[in-house]
């Protein structure tokens, strides 16, 4: 496939792993490439910088092909030392950085500087503006369909897509809800450049979690997760389990984050995703699980969907003829 973004990333497909907390290693990562899409590691997942150019190191031993980072750059109580795993991808040669959270112009100039193309993930328009203004390459748009924070505005993909695509003048990749090639096909006929995934890529035989983990997340319905720190204007998107059921009901009663932040905590939701204990904490996953129906090798999803797209494109266009 020839879309903007495969010209750009140097990548066969338009298809994107997303950079997911205690998901993101060299295993997962290499096999998206291997298979044609764009492997994303997870800076933060790493302990230290000095463990991040490890994973680095070991990913180019796992494959050939391009891959990226991704740096999720949040305020908080306790912040990582950022400079210092940023630093690392600039010593490891990486040339793709997928970036989220903060406004951009902290950090945009500095990855410029070294080469690197930045795809931003954003929930809004306005976000998505303000990050082309700074000098981001791509923009990957998140529609409340996501996992994790789809921002507080609701607005679903097939509003917020072509809105981007609309307003940007740079490539604008599709983020949440997207698990098949129909779906892809109707992000192309939206304008996107490409598509991004992540609780898809976590039903994978690659994906390091626990096969109890991907077997619950095969078993959800779309209805099937919860929206937490809702009553904190910080939501999240998560698989609806004993802990996100108890945190929901807490918040009801007015809790604060305080109040719940042992049943949150990411060394729960890490040793969740590790032993399958999927009630042990907190599991991020997006409503698409409704459509995730098996466990493929990262190489089978991708060209599957790639096939389904080309599929659903002819019978649209006949259609249409």
């Amino acid at each position: 496939m020839k879309t903007r973004i495969t010209e750009m990333l140097g990548i066969q497909y338009p298809i994107i792993q997303g950079g997911m907390q205690w998901v993101g290693y060299a295993e997962l990562a290499s096999a998206v490439s291997n298979a044609g899409g764009l492997g994303i590691l997870t800076a933060l997942t790493q302990p230290t910088p000095e463990d991040l150019r490890k994973e680095i190191a070991r990913c180019r031993e796992m494959t050939d092909k391009p891959f990226g980072v991704n740096m999720t750059i949040l305020p908080t109580i306790k912040p990582p030392p950022y400079a210092e795993y940023m630093q690392a991808i600039f010593e490891s040669g990486i040339k793709i950085v997928e970036t989220a959270g903060n406004n951009p112009r902290d950090f945009a100039p500095k990855f410029k500087e070294h080469g690197i193309t930045i795809l931003h993930k954003c929930t809004s328009v306005r976000h998505a503006l303000s990050a082309e203004k700074h000098g981001v390459d791509v923009i990957s748009i998140d529609g409340f369909e996501c996992a994790g924070h789809p921002g507080e505005d609701d607005v679903p993909n097939l509003i917020l897509v072509p809105a981007a695509v609309r307003a940007c003048g740079i490539p604008v990749i599709a983020s949440g809800g997207i698990a098949d090639g129909a779906q892809m096909a109707a992000c192309l006929a939206m304008g996107a450049q490409g598509v991004n995934m992540g609780t898809r890529f976590m039903c994978t035989k690659e994906a390091p979690i626990h096969d109890k983990v991907k077997q619950a997340l095969v078993n959800a319905g779309e209805r099937d997760t919860n929206l937490i720190f809702r009553t904190m204007r910080n939501t999240s998107r998560v698989l609806k389990n004993a802990v996100s059921d108890e945190v929901v009901a807490m918040e009801r009663k007015g809790a604060a984050f305080e109040e719940v932040k042992h049943l949150v905590a990411g060394a729960r939701g890490r040793n969740a995703m590790k032993t399958g204990e999927v009630d042990a904490g907190i599991v991020s996953a997006g409503m698409v699980v409704g459509l995730i129906k098996d466990v493929p090798s990262c190489r089978e999803l991708i060209e599957r969907m790639v096939r389904e797209c080309r599929e659903a494109l002819a019978a649209a266009a006949r259609m249409a003829a």
